[in-house]
This record gives structure tokens, sequence and C-alpha cells, in this order.
């Protein structure tokens, strides 16, 4: 007795039409090149800076972004979209009421019976039902896509919340070093104002001539000149990281960020399991690639509409001239009916249609393996940049410690008449220029560690 529905069912299945999704064929390297991890990437990765004011910030911009919470409600779109979908899988029922009250013409073309009276009142209650048999798989296939697209939504919020971790630590990082800069730039200030009153001193005794002091007051009128422009950054920035953080307007044009302290990151090691689980990690890919499959759904949709559609409708109940007998055995009406209609000619609808959704699987198809290329570029830029950037950063600190004692030794030369003060002078700039690169060498180490986590699917 239970093979007729099984053998049913399958023939059912069988039915369906249109291409089943399989992911293209990709040609992925064997590895990337580098020593992996026996340890998979840490879930919040940030927290190897070791800052928790950075960690805060994370947390807030997780709860309040509004960008988030804009992919939250597509996700409940989606949601609600496949329920719409699924629902025309099932049968469609509904109760019909209706009374009428109708007065016919006593003089009219038709003559009633003496015993009929010409004002008549009609009742009539039934359940109506009506089902089109998904024979062909149309709603299937179209089930399929919104569970495609659902899918994708997820995989989208998830792109979302990973770029904004990634947003917010790299602005933090800028933060942090236009704080730097602008104290590195007070306190060089700080030195060419004593240096300048020193040599006022020293050109009212008629020591040194007006062209050193004058030299001494262009130095410290650049370094007055760097600190607007930088203050100004600042602002922005925090602006922007306040926009991030999903605060309010009042809260946004306050602007009040806090700061810590990061700790430098140790190196970062590629965490175990890729590259094959890079594509099941990345949400961005995994997105593409929903978004792939619910284009591939779709031509089943489209093709179907070569197929006959079948329906089934009928409907239950009473009526009668009196409510008091609308339920009673001599009351009852019903109907039962089956509907076909197949599609003869439609001037190249259905063809249009079939065409529009293969050439879509094909356009998102190629979208998709374009995203695994580019992820692969992502990972092997970071990699480069994450060495590249922690090596930049050491030469400029051993840079900068070299000018500071080079310095150190042109103002004992300078103060025992061996060299002139331009020497002095030039080396200070050197220096403050080697402290600025710095500070951005080691912002752009930070930031390169973010860009591999990211570019990791973590």
């Amino acid at each position: 007795m239970v093979r007729g529905p099984i053998l049913l069912s399958l023939f059912v299945a069988a039915c369906t039409v249109g291409p089943n999704y399989s992911r293209p064929e990709l040609d992925l390297p064997a590895n990337l090149g580098v020593a992996q991890s026996p340890n998979p990437a840490p879930q919040r990765w940030w927290t190897l800076f070791n800052d928790p004011v950075l960690d805060q910030l994370v947390d807030e911009a997780l709860e309040k972004n509004r960008d988030l919470r804009i992919a939250a409600h597509r996700i409940e779109q989606s949601r609600a979209q496949l329920g719409i979908t699924r629902s025309e899988m099932f049968p469609d029922a509904g109760i019909e009421g209706s009374r009428s009250r109708t007065r016919n013409s006593a003089v009219g073309s038709v003559q009633l019976p003496p015993d009929v009276p010409l004002t008549t009142n009609a009742y009539r209650l039934v359940l109506r039902a009506s089902w089109e048999l998904d024979f062909w798989g149309k709603y299937r296939r179209g089930t399929e896509a919104a569970r495609a697209e659902l899918a994708a939504s997820e995989a989208g919020r998830e792109a979302v919340r990973a770029s904004l971790i990634g947003d917010v630590a790299r602005g933090y990082f800028t933060l942090r070093a236009l704080d730097r800069r602008i104290e590195a730039v007070e306190r060089t200030l700080l030195g060419r104002q004593k240096s300048l009153e020193l040599q006022k001193l020293r050109l009212d005794a008629g020591v040194v001539s007006e062209l050193e002091y004058r030299q001494v007051e262009s130095d410290l009128r650049a370094a007055e000149a760097l600190l607007p422009s930088l203050r100004q950054a600042r602002t922005r920035q925090e602006g922007a990281l306040a926009v991030l953080l999903g605060r309010s307007p009042r809260e946004v044009f306050a602007s009040s960020v806090p700061r810590g302290t990061p700790a430098a990151p140790a190196t970062v090691e590629v965490p175990a399991g890729l590259p094959s689980d890079l594509l099941l990690r990345r949400p961005d890919l995994r997105q593409a690639e929903e978004r792939l499959h619910a284009a591939n759904a779709r031509i089943g949709v489209a093709r179907a509409a070569y197929f006959p559609n079948i329906t089934l409708t009928g409907f239950f109940g009473g009526e009668s001239q009196m409510l008091r007998d609308i339920f009673s055995p001599e009351a009852r009406t019903w109907n039962v009916a089956g509907g076909l209609l197949a599609p003869l000619f439609a001037g190249g609808q259905i063809r249009g249609g079939l065409d529009l959704a293969n050439a879509r699987t094909r356009e998102a198809a190629e979208s998709y393996q374009q995203s695994v290329a580019n992820a692969f570029r992502e990972v092997r830029d970071a990699l480069a940049a994450q060495v590249n950037a922690r090596d930049a950063f050491l030469s400029q600190q051993a840079r900068e410690a070299a000018l500071a004692r080079t310095l150190e030794l042109s103002r004992l030369r300078y103060d025992n008449g061996a060299v002139s003060l331009f020497e002095v002078l030039e080396t200070e700039r050197q220096l403050i220029l080697a402290r600025l690169e710095a500070i951005d060498a080691e912002r752009d180490r930070n930031s390169a560690v973010v860009d591999l986590y990211l570019a990791l699917g973590a």
C-alpha cells in the first residue's frame, strides 16, 4: 500500500523541469604557498591586538550599526518572500458568503406565476478551494530559488558584518595614528619654540646672524602649519567612526571616540583548512554562489511555462431563500471541477523568459567565478602586505632611532662650532618626517593584519 505514494512522489519529482544546481568547476591552487598554522583562525580575531577599547568599539558597531541592521531586514524580507513563494505549492481555501434581495418586474417579458412573490431573498455560504498542481515543478523551483535568495541574504549580512569589523579596526588605527602624529608635531613645535627663543637671545647678543634666526623661525612656522590639517583629519575620522558605530546624530556631532593603546600583533599565520574551506568560509563567496543557485532554479520556473497548467477547483456549502434553511440538506450545493490550460501561442514571451533566465544564470556563474578569483587575489595580496608592512615598520623604527642619534651628535658639533645651524635644522626635518612615517608604517602594519583576516574569511 505504501508503494503507490512513493512511486507517485518519485514520478512528480522526476517531472521537475529545469537543470539541477551544481557548483561550477574551479581551478583552485593546491595551497597558498606558505606555512599553515595547525589552529583555525579565532572567531574574534581583532582581540589579537590586545586593546580593550578596540574590542568595545567593535561590539558597539555590531550592536548598533545601521548597515548591519539593514542587512538583517533584508533577511526578514527574503524569509517572508520564501513563505509567499512556498505557499503557492498548496491549495487556496476560503469562505464565501453573500446575501441578496431581488425585486422582479410584474410586467416584464417573463411573467411569474401568481403564487411567486416579486421580491425574493437569497443567502449563500460556501467553502471554496482551488489548487494548481505543481506537476512540472514550477513552484518547487520557485521555492528553491527563494530559499537560495534567503541563504544569499544571510551570507550578505555576514559579509556586511565582516566588512564592518574591518572598517572599524582600520578606522580606529587611523585615528590612533593621527593622535600620535599630532603629538609628535606638538613636541617638535615645543622644541622649536625653545630653539627660536634661544636664537633670539643669540641674535640680540650678536652671536648669530638674522639669517640663522629666520631659518629657525621658518621651521617653527612649518610645524605650526602641519597641525590644522592633522586636526581636521582627526575630526573627520572621529565622525566617520561615530557613523560606523551606529551612533545618534547628536553623538555623531559630538564625535567622542575613546582611545586605547593597541599592542603589536604577532606574525599572523594562515589558519588550517585553506584553501579548500575558503569557498565555504568567506560570506561574499557564499552569497555569490547562492545567487547563482537562485538564478539556476529560475530556469525551471521559466521552462515550466511551456507546459499546461492543471487546476482543481470546487466549493461546498448551502444556498437558500431563508437564512434559517442555509444549513439544511435541501440547501446543500457543491461543485468539483478540473481545468487544463496549455499555451499555444504567446508571441515569443515564453521563449524570451527562458532566454532571460539562462542569460542571468550565465551572468551569475561568471560573477561567482570572478568573486572566487578575486578572493584568492586578495589572500595573495594580503599575505604579501602583512610581511612587507611589518618589514617596513621595523625599517622605519630603525631609521627614526638613527636620525634621533644623528640629531644629538649634530647639536653637539654645532655647540662646538664644528657644523653650521643649517645642518642641525636639516637633521631635525628628516627626524620629524621619519617619525611621522614610522607612525604611518605601524598603522599600515595593523591594517595589513586586518586585511589578511578578512581575506581569509575569518
